[in-house]
């Protein structure tokens, strides 16, 4: 339960419940030498104020500076009395101002982001002392251990291979909440040209000859895009089996690129691009520019999320253009009838952990305010905001009100919640599935969600982590693999490099180290699986 502020200065024991990731215990005392117990003895005192480094969504960013202005967190610093100060890195840079912070010898109190990847992975950063494992102090984690011990999956994806808990993980408690993102298509442009949805990658070209020839924007110019996609693009490049990273088949690990599947993608996409069908800029697009392009009626179809892309788009075209629709697709196939195998599934736990770090001089109380998130209390306020404000409780249920369904300052739905909650972002919390049924309340999502949601994901690879004494050499190969995969992908998608070198690709990265990168991903998922 939470505290109100004045009950929080004078009675340091009700102070919130559990609390963020770990780091190695020593790593706070300096030379790390204090055992557990001098440690928590040591930081028992009441939590006032928590430095809290955490990436600024960028949605969020259009429209405000810092989480600190978000309903709900300004209702958990009102209800627990611990002012949360925020540090978000600059836009675009926030894997560079990672590495940079977790190099410096001053963190700060937790740093809520994906911690494997960290140089050497999370299991690393805590033999580093930059991370305190949570393992360690659960027993002032009740929430979170409840839930753990009733999901032991979830504990396993939120766990080193050593059985070191990372921190407070983002959880999305129900599947439906898993699938956020997939193909999607301007539904009208189909009606206007009386064609039916695609479902496999010839009917896709098809769909999208006509979308390039029969100008259904109506301007009378051949501006159309038919379909806006970056290189090697899952929804996409998984109708080949081989998607753009490693994958498995029955505990098998394999790398999408170099499979014979991969080359048959980058002739189709050779194919689009030649033929105008995929946008020629496919490979400078940035945010901006693509919503540019979406709100200027000229993009046919892309892959886009579920509410911050349909839900968006939706709600910013529907007074300049009634007709626009947009809606999602089936993950195509190369034959009709067959199953999907690869979607834009997230697992449950998503990956990114609140972690405690090693320059946290309060690791007990920190542990028990982020612990409260994850009650019931902390889980409403969350995902809903503020009671009699952004929700009111209708026959028992959290609902939202017009604070956020039809907000006052013209913002999309989107962004409203952006500005009022962090269930539509993420952080140390579960996502309430009561917001995700509010928030994708039009029939063009919810019959997305079903599209996306038919996909066997029997080839995904689980969350598993390099072990740490092949961390530099796996992180090196990986830095020179990617580098010359991504141009080569480029080259052959628009032409300079003929596909008939396909196989000296192969071999010049298979020269690169991928086969022995292979070995260590195999190694990892026999891990993983023991866990």
């Amino acid at each position: 339960m939470f505290m109100r502020t004045r009950k929080i200065r004078t009675r340091t024991a009700s102070l919130v419940t559990l609390g963020l990731l770990v780091s190695t215990l020593a790593a706070c005392g300096g030379d790390g030498s204090e055992s557990a117990d001098a440690k928590q003895e040591a930081t028992g005192e009441p939590l006032t104020k928590l430095t809290y480094w955490v990436e600024l969504f960028p949605d969020a960013a259009a429209i405000m500076k810092s989480y600190d202005e978000v309903t709900a967190w300004k209702e958990i610093q009102e209800k627990t009395g611990v002012d949360v100060e925020f540090q978000h890195p600059a836009q675009g840079q926030l894997g560079e101002q990672f590495n940079l912070m977790v190099a410096s010898s001053e963190l700060p109190d937790v740093v809520d982001y994906g911690w494997n990847a960290y140089p050497g992975g999370a299991q690393k950063a805590i033999r580093d002392k930059k991370l305190i494992p949570l393992t360690d102090y659960l027993e002032h984690a009740p929430n979170l251990s409840k839930l753990l011990d009733e999901h032991p999956e979830w504990r396993k994806m939120a766990s080193t291979d050593d059985g070191d808990l990372i921190g407070f993980p983002f959880i999305r408690e129900d599947p439906t909440q898993q699938v956020f993102l997939g193909p999607a298509i301007r539904q009208d442009w189909l009606d206007k040209l009386n064609l039916s949805t695609p479902t496999t990658i010839d009917e896709w070209y098809t769909v999208l000859k006509a979308f390039k020839e029969q100008d259904p924007n109506g301007n009378g110019e051949a501006d159309e895009i038919p379909i806006l996609i970056p290189a090697g693009e899952l929804a996409f490049a998984g109708a080949f089996g081989t998607p753009n990273d490693f994958y498995q088949e029955d505990g098998t690990v394999k790398y999408g690129p170099i499979e014979p599947g991969y080359k048959d993608y980058l002739t189709t996409m050779n194919q689009w691009y030649q033929e105008g069908l995929l946008d020629k800029d496919f490979a400078v697009n940035d945010a901006k520019i693509t919503e540019a392009k979406i709100t200027g009626n000229q993009v046919g179809s892309t892959v886009m999320f579920l509410n911050g892309g349909i839900g968006k788009y939706m709600d910013l075209m529907k007074e300049s253009q009634p007709d626009f629709e947009i809606v999602g697709t089936p993950y195509p196939t190369l034959n009709a009838g067959d199953n999907p195998v690869f979607g834009h599934m997230d697992n449950p736990v998503t990956g990114i952990f609140a972690g405690i770090t090693g320059s946290n001089s309060n690791i007990v109380e920190t542990v028990k305010f982020l612990d409260s998130l994850y009650s019931e209390e902390g889980k409403l306020t969350m995902n809903f905001g503020k009671e009699g404000d952004t929700y009111t409780m209708v026959d028992g249920q959290p609902t939202y009100t017009d604070v956020i369904l039809k907000n006052t300052e013209g913002l999309p739905i989107s962004q409203a919640f952006r500005k009022h909650i962090m269930g539509a972002t993420s952080g140390p919390f579960v996502q309430d599935v009561r917001h995700t049924q509010q928030y994708t309340t039009k029939p063009q999502q919810q019959e997305s969600m079903k599209q996306w949601s038919d996909t066997t994901q029997t080839n995904k690879m689980p969350p598993v982590t390099i072990a740490a004494e092949n961390s530099s050499r796996y992180s090196s190969i990986m830095t020179d693999v990617n580098t010359f995969k991504d141009e080569m992908v480029l080259k052959f998608i628009m032409g300079t490099e003929s596909l008939d070198q396909f196989d000296s690709y192969v071999e010049m990265l298979k020269g690169l180290g991928i086969d022995e990168a292979i070995e260590l991903q195999q190694a990892a998922l026999e891990r993983y699986e023991n866990r």
